[in-house]
């Protein structure tokens, strides 16, 4: 019998680990295998690089880094990554993947949500966060904090990678069917083109006039090992709505929106975000794009999760109008459900969220 197509699930991501398909430098964490994807850690070097950089068909990224780093980085006892500049780290984790199993990265949602931009590279690599069927090799995260200074060290986790076996994206009739079983946003008739629509909400919700936030500038440092430690107000200007239900992007600004529809993912699928259309503005949304199984879902406690947009506007002012599409959510089918969803009994950090800054901020 053929190996259904889609996305593999915790339960096979640990029977790849055992297999020796997923190598690790140290025992798996605690939490790091999620639902539908596997949290990639630091290893015990970095480097500060010239630029960013794709290796291509014929290097390693080693090679690469022995003529682009300025210097190296020891990540074991913690290290401060500044903004505006680019750092390539080895990761704990190295593949030896079958023909027939591919991997795709993102960064965590509470990477993204604190601006810091992450991309994995696999050696001989000609694009970024993906990792072809067959491949053998380390793996290398580069990491350019754009807002906030932060501390990481060696076994911080930044990004994840998910394990994908054929393609099982669903096409505009799959995403269709999908949302009549499941209704996967709460719009009443949602637009499904490539994915499914997700806009924007600026006219506020659950009694409150708070309808985002906008970065600092300056800041301290964000330690990205310690959830709560940090005050908000230290970090974040809140944005209210004035009785105006649009709101002016400025150029080079970061912000933190949330959808206007609760988004649901049901146990049989997972989902990405789509981080930039630029038919719907000069802007980018949503670093972080995975969502697991069971994220909103009533199964794992949900019953509905606001979409959290990190927002960043290009080279021009933009005006985001309240209800305007600004990003789309791409549904793939899981190879078979996973034994624990998102939320239920994981501590997931973001279920049933709203307006929700990251996880290292005080509630």
């Amino acid at each position: 019998m053929s190996k259904p197509r889609g996305i593999l699930p915790a339960h096979e991501i640990e029977a790849l680990h055992k297999a020796g398909v997923i190598r690790a430098d140290a025992p798996f964490a605690v939490g790091q295998v999620q639902p539908a994807s596997l949290d990639l850690r630091l290893g015990a070097r970095a480097w500060r690089m010239r630029a960013s950089f794709l290796p291509g068909r014929a290097k390693p990224v080693s090679e690469r880094i022995a003529t682009l780093a300025l210097h190296e980085i020891d990540l074991r006892p913690g290290a401060v990554l500044e903004t505006g500049c680019v750092y390539i780290a080895e990761l704990m984790e190295s593949l030896a993947l079958p023909e027939d199993v591919a991997a795709s990265a993102n960064p965590k949602s509470s990477t993204g949500r604190i601006d810091v931009f992450t991309r994995v590279i696999a050696d001989r690599a000609r694009e970024f966060d993906q990792i072809e069927p067959g491949y053998t090799g380390k793996l290398y995260a580069e990491i350019s904090p754009r807002t906030f200074p932060i501390l990481a060290r060696s076994g911080s986790r930044l990004s994840q990678v998910r394990f994908r076996h054929g393609q099982a994206r669903l096409d505009d009739a799959g995403h269709l069917a999908l949302h009549k079983r499941e209704k996967l946003v709460t719009s009443a008739e949602p637009s499904i083109s490539g994915g499914v629509a997700v806009s924007v909400d600026l006219a506020g919700f659950d009694g409150s006039d708070l309808i985002g936030y906008r970065a600092k500038r300056h800041t301290g440092l964000i330690d990205v090992d310690k959830p709560a430690a940090h005050a908000v107000l230290d970090f974040w200007e809140p944005i209210h709505n004035h009785g105006r239900a649009d709101l002016v992007l400025d150029p080079g600004e970061f912000y933190i929106l949330a959808s206007k529809e609760a988004v649901r993912v049901p146990p049989d699928h997972a989902a990405e975000m789509t981080p930039f259309d630029p038919l719907v503005g000069e802007f980018r949304v949503h670093y972080a794009g995975f969502f697991d199984p069971g994220f909103g879902a009533v199964e794992a406690g949900g019953e509905g999760a606001r979409a959290v947009l990190e927002v960043r506007s290009h080279d021009v002012p933009f005006i985001l109008e309240d209800g305007q599409i600004v990003g789309r959510l791409v549904y793939e089918k899981m190879t078979e459900t996973p034994r624990a969803l998102y939320g239920a009994g994981l501590n997931s950090n973001y279920q049933a969220q709203g307006l929700k800054l990251s996880k290292h901020f005080k509630p």
